[in-house]
């Protein structure tokens, strides 16, 4: 469901417990932050038993329901114990039903003192959301039976414990509203999308680097070839998909910011997966992925960005849509924008901000010498993890895009 979901909420299911599935049947719906979609069967049987009910949230990769298949079927009518043969896994690639993993036990996760200390479950739970390191959670005097720290003493000690650097909190409590202010709800998409983006500017310091690009030459091109496009392709030659081509050239010519963050490990993708932010009629922002952006031509890159941009629109997409992405643009210039400072998508390690194509006045170089003349114009933003992108590599990777653009007609043909 993508690199950046990491929980769903189960909507409904859509069989009962006793009820009998086949594969690649729908069992249930779920939803994130980016897509509902629903989860099919990997295997026919009986749908024995449900573990996660309508309405709550789950962790990406816990089991959601047991499906008995007929061996286990037999086993149990023979006396035999029913084993987990199957779970219904929210997974981190297009929904499916995948063969049941034995989850860590909290002891493998939270390494236990020599005593042998013992958690309650709800204690378990609270110390994981708060993100507790194992030392910490040891550390905390219980004053339960033997020393168990208890509901009490966790909420205590996480009552004052100091608050990281840089630990975002949100002031939703005593802010005055006057007659006639309207207080709207955060809907689920909005709320998600802001934890997504508080918590990636709370993992990478965000860089950004401003180039303008010249794209006279692309403009005056695609104004005399979009008809004759439209016409052998189906589709408008938008400056989308131009933009985009010129991206996936710089990438070949800057592997490295191609590339996801894991920990102290870099991971240089060999796929070129640009993720392409697309604004919905609600005002929510969703960002399909277009797969292997640099084995497309422009008329093939064209179709997948019309594609896309139509599924996402009419709420369409499928998890698969939105997995994978190893680089994002954003198109701020179809808000007549001019520039921006745009918000990495993790774990990728850079995005890149289209603004407004325009027209100014400029220099221009003539074999007769410097002259004023009207250009067509375009800022490129650039956000990137300083982390691991230095501007020798962030910035050097926005100028080869302007340089591409610039340059876009002698290389279109090729």
């Amino acid at each position: 469901m993508g690199e950046s979901v990491m929980e769903a909420t189960v909507l409904q299911w859509l069989k009962k417990e006793g009820e009998m599935v086949a594969e690649e049947e729908s069992v249930l719906e779920v939803a994130t932050d980016k897509v509902d979609s629903e989860v099919p069967a990997l295997c026919s049987g009986r749908l024995h038993r449900v573990l996660v009910q309508a309405g709550e949230v789950v962790k990406i990769g816990a089991p959601l329901a047991i499906i008995a298949t007929e061996s286990t079927e037999e086993a149990t009518a023979t006396g035999e114990t029913i084993q987990v043969v199957t779970s219904l896994t929210v997974a981190a690639q297009p929904a499916a039903v995948y063969t049941a993993q034995p989850q860590p036990s909290f002891e493998a996760r939270f390494q236990q003192p020599t005593d042998g200390r013992f958690y309650s479950p709800l204690v378990r739970y609270i110390a994981e959301e708060e993100g507790m390191a194992p030392a910490e959670l040891n550390q905390i005097p219980g004053t339960g039976k033997d020393n168990r720290v208890t509901k009490r003493d966790l909420l205590a000690y996480l009552h004052h414990r100091p608050k990281a650097s840089g630990q975002y909190k949100a002031t939703t409590v005593g802010l005055p509203i006057a007659t006639g202010d309207e207080v709207i709800q955060l809907d689920r998409m909005r709320q998600m999308i802001a934890k997504r983006m508080v918590a990636s500017k709370h993992i990478a310091p965000h860089v950004t680097s401003f180039v303008e690009a010249d794209v006279a030459g692309l403009v005056q091109w695609r104004e005399e070839n979009k008809e004759r496009f439209a016409q052998q392709t189906g589709v408008k030659l938008t400056y989308t998909s131009i933009l985009l081509q010129a991206v996936v050239r710089a990438i070949q010519d800057f592997p490295m910011i191609n590339a996801w963050v894991e920990q102290e490990r870099i991971i240089k993708k060999k796929a070129i997966n640009i993720g392409l932010a697309v604004a919905l009629p609600d005002g929510n922002l969703i960002v399909p992925v277009i797969k292997h952006a640099d084995q497309l031509s422009l008329a093939e890159l064209a179709q997948r960005v019309e594609a896309v941009a139509n599924k996402a629109r009419n709420q369409q997409l499928a998890p698969d849509d939105l997995a994978g992405g190893t680089y994002t643009v954003s198109n701020l210039g179809s808000f007549q924008n001019l520039m921006g400072t745009p918000i990495i998508m993790q774990p990728q390690v850079a995005i890149l901000a289209l603004g407004a194509i325009i027209k100014k006045p400029a220099v221009v170089e003539t074999p007769a010498g410097d002259v004023i003349g009207i250009r067509h114009k375009m800022y490129l933003s650039h956000s990137y993890d300083h982390r691991v992108v230095d501007g020798a590599l962030g910035g050097g990777f926005v100028k080869r895009v302007a340089d591409h653009l610039a340059t876009f007609v002698s290389w279109v043909q090729e």
